[in-house]
């Protein structure tokens, strides 16, 4: 929202914060900077960003709250996932019948309105708060975590390890050395088979369906969901059973129980992925899906025997992709603008590249969201389904009986599609589909294990495709990993020289610094010599430092003189040197402009993308 500069001014002098002379040329500084008078104000230290956010409140006739010594309602808290809460700085506090009132730090942040509002279905009425309250409000989702969930668990372990104790005794869940899953009679300790518990598939059974285990892992999928988890890791050590949730991109320890409930856990998992009870020796793959706070999760199942028992991974899939943009996914610039222009076309290939968890199928999900129309028919063929949509045609990979990527896209082609999503392209005859149907009227997207952008030609190319085909249909590329963002307690710095220096090793930090003028994230007469990054500084709310991830990307358009060195048969490095000198930032480049918005930090950066 725009606030009015001389209404500010007005409202600064008359709290007696700044003088009227000295506001004078604080207000010339942020013309010539082009930046808001209040930001300026902020940034130089004149008022604190809480006395900026009152007077804007006052200006906007916004109502400014302090939620700081509120209990609030977990129920209404939870209406926000508290990964978007953190993100954005946005938290529900008040619910009515057909409105929310949320505290946010911004009241400009309309995607995070936006986001809550198709989420809740209610009218949003914004209220500004203070950085104190905000914090406040947000350890409160760990403390309702931690009453709701940990103390359950602990509860219900006890409970169990009785059980499970006196059906081991019986079946060899756990031996008499009270170690699970350990048969004395088995012979070496250095087999495999030693280490597989002999308990019948039926006692199995009823220790899956015993009230304590069944509520231990309805509290361990709801807290993983709560707490953003994109994977849960369940995995069998020789004295006790560890579960780890990966956040962020980064795995952590979320609590440990006794050997003897390894089996108990294993089991209710088994029931609710509909896989074999009795089956050790094999691995198993399931899916189930629940419903928690109204959001619809998918748990993607992988059961994999290992030497102390079996290992369980739980992938959390999000079915409601509602609410996501490309701005929101990171994507800016002039890379953002391609994007958009290749999605005008009816026909050709936008192909997104780089390894697995790197968020290559949301990005294709967005871009689905964006071109979801009435007057389009939407159909893919994916390996698994893990976003449900609207109005879209979603095919399950099934290769056990015969349906690939491949006879799925064949047999697509008979459904009159106007956009064509293949999960990804892994084979010759899948990528031969994909470029015909392209050449014939259809406008295809699909994903690539690439390290770069210009890393997919070669790679279509090794498939045994033909560069002729290749320039005629690849409108863009674009490759991406996930970085971690920076919590709300970061600190700012200025490079030294040499620190700059080093850096200049491994990127262009002129071309960097043109995109960042370019984009008005920096003043036109910025040098790096005076441009702030910022790095991580543990809090409450973040151990490390960091919450959630953004994108980096590279955006690689396909344009004359590329379509010339494909046909010429040139080294996938000559081809980012074209892209580069037509503007294209690499992924590191990218990271470095996100480092100076503030998102994240240099050495995040270096960890993730330095080696690309």
């Amino acid at each position: 929202m725009i606030i009015d500069p001389n209404q500010l001014k007005k409202l600064v002098v008359d709290s007696g914060l700044v003088a009227s002379s000295e506001l004078d040329e604080i207000e010339q500084k942020s013309i010539k900077d082009n930046k808001p008078l209040g930001e300026t104000l902020v940034n130089g230290g004149k008022i604190s960003a809480d006395d900026y956010r009152r007077m804007q409140a006052y200006i906007l006739g916004i109502p400014f709250i302090d939620i700081s010594s509120q209990k609030l309602e977990f129920a209404v808290l939870s209406l926000i996932p508290e990964p978007i809460a953190r993100k954005h700085n946005i938290i529900a506090f008040r619910k009515r019948d057909d409105s929310l009132e949320v505290a946010m730090l911004d009241t400009a942040d309309l995607s995070a309105i936006n986001f809550v509002q198709k989420k809740t279905g209610l009218k949003i009425l914004p209220r500004l708060t203070t950085t104190d309250s905000m914090k406040s409000a947000l350890i409160q989702y760990q403390k309702s975590l931690k009453a709701d969930f940990g103390d359950i668990i602990q509860q219900q372990v006890s409970t169990l390890k009785g059980y499970n104790n006196k059906v081991g005794g019986m079946n060899g869940v756990a031996g008499s050395n009270g170690v699970a899953g350990v048969n004395p009679s088995a012979g070496s300790t250095d087999s495999l088979e030693g280490h597989i518990d002999d308990t019948s598939g039926e006692d199995l059974r009823k220790l899956a369906e015993d009230l304590p285990v069944v509520r231990i892992i309805d509290t361990l999928l709801k807290h993983a969901i709560l707490q953003g988890a994109s994977d849960i890791h369940i995995e069998q050590m020789e004295n006790e059973v560890v579960i780890r949730y990966r956040i962020d991109g980064m795995l952590h320890d979320a609590m440990v129980l006794p050997k003897n409930i390894g089996p108990s856990v294993t089991a209710r998992i088994k029931v609710l992925s509909n896989l074999k009870l009795d089956e050790k020796r094999l691995p198993q793959d399931g899916r189930f899906k629940i419903e928690s706070n109204g959001e619809n999760v998918s748990f993607r199942v992988s059961v994999l025997p290992t030497y102390y028992g079996e290992k369980t991974v739980m992938r959390l899939l999000r079915e409601n992709m509602t609410g996501f943009t490309l701005e929101h996914l990171g994507f800016h610039g002039k890379g953002l603008e391609l994007i958009h222009q290749a999605t005008n076309y009816s026909e050709g290939m936008i192909l997104t590249t780089g390894p697995t968890g790197s968020g290559k199928t949301t990005t294709l999900y967005t871009l689905l969201d964006i071109l979801n129309q009435p007057d389009v028919n939407i159909s893919t063929v994916e390996d698994p389904v893990e976003y449900q949509m609207n109005r879209v045609n979603q095919t399950q990979v099934k290769s056990d009986i015969g349906l690939t990527f491949a006879s799925g896209l064949r047999s697509l082609l008979r459904q009159d599609p106007d956009i064509i999503m293949v999960g990804e392209i892994r084979d010759n005859e899948t990528a031969s589909l994909a470029i015909n149907a392209s050449l014939t009227g259809h406008l295809v997207l699909s994903t690539l294990h690439t390290n770069s952008a210009a890393g997919a030609i070669p790679r279509l190319i090794d498939m045994k495709c033909e560069p002729f085909l290749l320039v005629s249909t690849i409108r863009i590329i674009i490759a991406q990993r996930l970085v971690r963002e920076l919590s709300s307690s970061k600190e700012r710095y200025i490079l030294t020289k040499e620190q700059l220096e080093s850096l200049r090793k491994y990127t262009d930090l002129d071309m960097v610094l043109r995109s960042l003028k370019e984009e008005h994230i920096v003043a036109d007469d910025a040098d790096w010599s005076n441009i702030p990054f910022y790095k991580p500084v543990p809090d409450k709310e973040s151990e490390d430092g960091y919450k959630g991830r953004v994108g980096i990307h590279e955006v690689l358009k396909v344009g004359a003189t590329i379509k010339d060195m494909i046909m010429k048969g040139v080294a996938s490095d000559q081809i980012q040197d074209q892209a580069r000198k037509e503007g294209m930032l690499t992924m590191f480049e990218d990271g470095i402009f996100k480092a100076v918005e503030g998102h994240t930090s240099i050495e995040e950066i270096l960890r993730v993308a330095s080696s690309e």
